[in-house]
């Protein structure tokens, strides 16, 4: 029997972060002869080229025309270039790096990187705020988020995978290895409840340079962690993908889609820098006059067609999520002109939003199905509209909310969970529930005070993450299996979100 420890080193040293591109693995023989077989076959360009290979006495270095790997180990050489099997007396130790020489003892930077990096992790969670219930949970949830996170820029992507499918053999299979700014609002709630003040105010200074960098006031729903606008899709020929179900694909043609949903996401975040006391950077009025740009974007196009937030590939529609995220960013720029003491603009984007929320009640409501539908004029539904409350656009009490929440269980519903839509779309009908959207439903059920039928879902929920607390983006909820990319943002920042709503107050608990 053996154990197998990876980590990636994270701590601070000489009064900043180090975090080399470094990943260490320890092999330790727990009880038994165990004979071991160390695989090393790095290649580049997805797979095409394999590296050419150099080494001396102590690692092997991997070498690829834009860059060179470095396995600095105590075990064999000879062992690992020819792939032969060999006893494990005790412990053995793989470094995997740039091309840098270490020079203090493997064992020991290994032991010493791992202590320094478990210490850092402690503390890190130490600072959270954390509900009552569910800790483990929630703590697994937000290193998860933070690893999500890039810290050179702030960017938090979407998942750390590309081209596992949504659903088996589904051509579903997309790249998230990019920052979505629909994520921008449901990321900064999770990150401001945690209390973890300085990865929400790096990834808050990401969107801020997003926004100063879109002239004229148009933002695209999603971009590279560093800010890079051109994602160009790609499929990868070379590789057959996950369990043999391609495509894989590089990139992401959503860049080149019209989403009008993301100036509202990017508001809603934003404006916790001109009301959050503890952060070091605080809104002015210089950039409360960039969001106006947005401001006025999100009226001229807020009944326009676009992809919507499930960035339809081959129809454009008015949406009444994207038309609601627009209300939002109107709403929310009278709030923060209010706190800045310009009457004037508050009073401005206080009239805009209330047009705007008249037009949606006049032409999103279903008189048949008693209900607010996914599009203007239509009659599907799409659990997007579970946030209509959430985002401020209907009280909890309007007796629309609840209706509207009432079609979605009977027509998005199956048994535990809720399907984001079930009309076909580009790539027929959905198959798997996206796990998000079950969050919203317990967002929607908690809001409405049906607490009981919320705690049930979200322990139901709970007990469909992997033995780690991890989940992906899709369930079979016939099989229970994970689908999609992993780990998926939106779903752990679901959970997070979830849990600090349902659980029983510190001061009540006991």
């Amino acid at each position: 029997m053996i154990e197998i420890t990876d980590f990636a080193p994270r701590f601070r040293q000489h009064g900043r972060m180090f975090t080399p591109m470094m990943l260490i693995r320890q092999i330790r023989r727990l009880q038994g002869t165990p004979f071991i077989r160390l695989c090393v076959r790095p290649t580049y360009d997805y797979g095409r080229e394999a590296c050419e290979i150099t080494y001396g006495s102590n690692h092997i270095r991997y070498v690829s025309p834009d860059w060179v790997l470095r396995l600095t180990t105590e075990a064999s050489i000879t062992a690992i270039l020819q792939e032969l099997p060999f006893f494990l007396e005790d412990k053995v130790t793989l470094i995997f790096s740039m091309d840098e020489t270490i020079s203090e003892a493997i064992p020991e930077l290994a032991r010493r990187f791992l202590d320094e990096t478990l210490a850092y992790w402690h503390d890190w969670v130490h600072d959270l705020g954390i509900p009552f219930e569910w800790q483990d949970e929630v703590i697994r949830a937000a290193v998860t988020l933070k690893l999500n996170a890039f810290d050179d820029t702030g960017a938090i992507i979407a998942a750390m995978t590309t081209s596992i499918p949504e659903a088996p053999n589904s051509g579903r299979n997309w790249d998230y290895r990019y920052c979505w700014l629909r994520d921008a609002y449901f990321v900064v709630n999770a990150l401001n409840r945690l209390g973890a003040t300085r990865t929400m105010e790096r990834y808050l200074r990401y969107l801020i340079n997003v926004v100063a960098g879109s002239p004229g006031g148009r933002i695209q729903p999603v971009y590279g962690v560093d800010g890079r606008k051109y994602l160009e899709e790609r499929k990868v020929e070379t590789l057959a993908g996950y369990r043999g179900m391609g495509p894989v694909r590089v990139g992401n043609q959503a860049y080149e889609q019209i989403q009008h949903d993301v100036y509202g996401s990017v508001v809603l975040a934003v404006t916790h820098v001109f009301f959050d006391q503890r952060l070091i950077r605080r809104g002015d009025a210089a950039l409360f006059h960039r969001l106006e740009l947005l401001g006025e974007t999100a009226i001229r196009v807020h009944d326009q067609p676009d992809a919507g937030l499930w960035e339809l590939r081959g129809t454009k529609r008015i949406h009444t999520f994207s038309a609601i995220m627009c209300w939002a960013a109107c709403d929310r720029l009278s709030k923060i002109a209010a706190r800045l003491g310009l009457s004037e603009r508050a009073v401005y984007w206080k009239a805009q939003a209330d047009l705007i929320h008249a037009k949606i009640c006049a032409r999103a409501w279903n008189d048949r199905k008693k209900a607010f539908v996914s599009v203007f004029e239509g009659c599907a539904l799409d659990a997007s509209l579970l946030l209509m409350h959430d985002v401020g656009f209907l009280a909890a009490d309007d007796p629309r909310f609840a209706a509207t929440v009432a079609a979605i269980e009977r027509e998005l519903r199956q048994g535990d969970f809720i399907f984001r839509y079930v009309e076909e779309d580009d790539f027929g009908t959905p198959q798997n529930a996206f796990i998000v959207c079950t969050y919203w439903y317990i967002y929607a059920l908690a809001a409405l005070g049906r607490n009981d039928e919320a705690r049930l879902l979200f322990e139901n929920l709970l007990a469909r993450h992997n033995r780690h607390g991890l989940i992906a983006e899709h369930l079979d909820i016939r099989t229970g299996e994970q689908w999609g990319n992993f780990v998926q943002t939106y779903s752990m920042v679901g959970l997070i979100n979830a849990a600090i709503r349902l659980s029983k107050r510190w001061d009540s608990a006991f």
